[in-house]
């Protein structure tokens, strides 16, 4: 029931991914606005989303999961709505910008790292499904909000959708249950510390004192950089004259990233249950890379729906794996807390990630089709996910050099 319902919220909110959709109908229609100041709230959305994942998470973490839930949903679909009335650049940025931002937050947290407590067994597959739900959002959306947009406008578009988004939300908040502290499914058997070693259960003030921490947080950082970049613009990059993709086309192609930041979430997450947190962000590093570097050499529609399928899937990925990795290193009574700290990783990500991509693209926001993209934004992308590989595999030495010192701390306390 609380699994299904933090999906169903999620759903609603994942239409933040979809606004390449809307950022070319918002410069559209206002003659004065310019890509890179419709882009800034997109970026002021994402940059806001710790604070109410932090205060979020002090909620969570002391039982008040659904009214953290709830706030946060109110606020999101309020904030939706009224972005469809926003006249100003300061409307803009106030309603989808900061409004939606702080109750996209609030929800994410609140349904994401209360679910993944009820399946202390399964928390890379728990966080998978949870984040799918948030990237199938976009599946929906991007399709439905193309068609309003033609027939009724960019601003109806916002309002109606956000209409129905209440609804929503507002119903699959009353079936949010806060789940147990050291909650334990039937039929489970946690693992057993190793012997002479107490539970991990780091507070945040403990954690920020970890090296771990601050090589998770820019792991977090790079890994989330690439799909910012590319789904803030997705559908005017793909118009370009580079790739050479119709409007309806690039809407399709908005559709299939999402499905695949959708997929990448439960994939992921459940492949890292197997595998392991760390080796999965390595596969994941690598393949940014590559989809990337097919961006820049295959400059057609298949060379761009390869790069996008790749890059999708990965972007789910970081946002599936990383809520499991911070609990298993950090522990689950303060994940709420701790995972609200390191996702500022994001929040910088979602900064500078489609700034560079606004900015050094050459896009013509007016006419998509008579501009070249200069694919330095690729560049600078793949030089990115080139440096989370090499911190995942400074993570890795980490934790080998932390599980060899365990025998000796042992045999000193003999």
């Amino acid at each position: 029931m609380v699994l299904g319902a933090s999906v169903a919220i999620l759903l609603c909110a994942g239409v933040i991914y979809s606004f390449s959709v809307f950022a070319l109908p918002l410069v559209q229609g206002h003659e004065s606005w310019t890509m890179s100041q419709v882009m800034n709230a997109f970026i002021i959305n994402g940059a806001i989303a710790p604070i109410p994942m932090i205060l979020g998470g002090y909620i969570i973490d002391r039982g008040g999961a659904r009214w953290s839930i709830m706030i946060g949903a109110i606020l999101f679909v309020v904030g939706f709505a009224l972005t469809g009335t926003a006249t100003t650049l300061t409307q803009l940025y106030l309603y989808y910008g900061l409004i939606a931002g702080l109750g996209v937050g609030f929800t994410y947290s609140g349904c994401l790292n209360n679910t993944i407590k009820l399946f202390p067994d399964r928390r890379g597959f728990a966080a998978g499904v949870i984040t799918a739900g948030m990237g199938a959002g976009t599946v929906i959306a991007a399709p439905i909000a193309r068609g309003l947009i033609a027939s009724v406008g960019v601003g109806q578009t916002f309002i109606r959708m956000g209409i129905v988004y209440a609804v929503v939300v507002v119903v699959a908040s009353l079936f949010i249950r806060p789940a147990p502290v050291g909650y334990a499914p039937a039929g489970w058997t946690p693992p057993v510390p190793v012997a002479g070693a107490a539970p991990v259960n780091k507070t945040w003030r403990e954690m920020l004192a970890t090296p771990q921490f601050y090589v998770i947080f820019l792991m977090l950082t790079a890994g989330a950089f690439s799909g910012l970049l590319i789904v803030s613009q997705l559908s005017p990059i793909a118009q370009t004259a580079s790739f050479g993709i119709t409007a309806a086309t690039a809407a399709v192609l908005v559709s299939i990233y999402s499905v695949c930041n959708a997929s990448g979430r439960f994939v992921w997450g459940a492949v890292s249950d197997r595998i392991g947190y760390v080796k999965a962000t390595m596969v994941m590093y690598t393949v940014v890379a590559l989809s990337l570097l097919v961006l820049l050499t295959v400059q057609s529609q298949i060379g761009f729906t390869i790069g996008i399928v790749g890059l999708g899937l990965c972007f789910g990925g970081v946002m599936g794996v990383f809520p499991a990795l911070t609990m298993k290193t950090f522990g689950p009574r303060f994940q709420g807390v701790n995972y609200g700290i390191l996702f500022t990783g994001y929040s910088i990500a979602a900064y500078f990630g489609p700034q560079i991509g606004s900015r050094l693209g050459g896009i013509n926001p007016a006419d998509p089709a008579s501009s070249e993209y200069t694919g330095t934004p690729f560049v600078i992308a793949i030089a990115v996910a080139a440096v989370g590989l090499v911190l995942a595999l400074v993570l890795a030495q980490m934790i080998k050099a932390q599980e060899k010192a365990r025998p000796a701390e042992q045999l000193a306390t003999v």
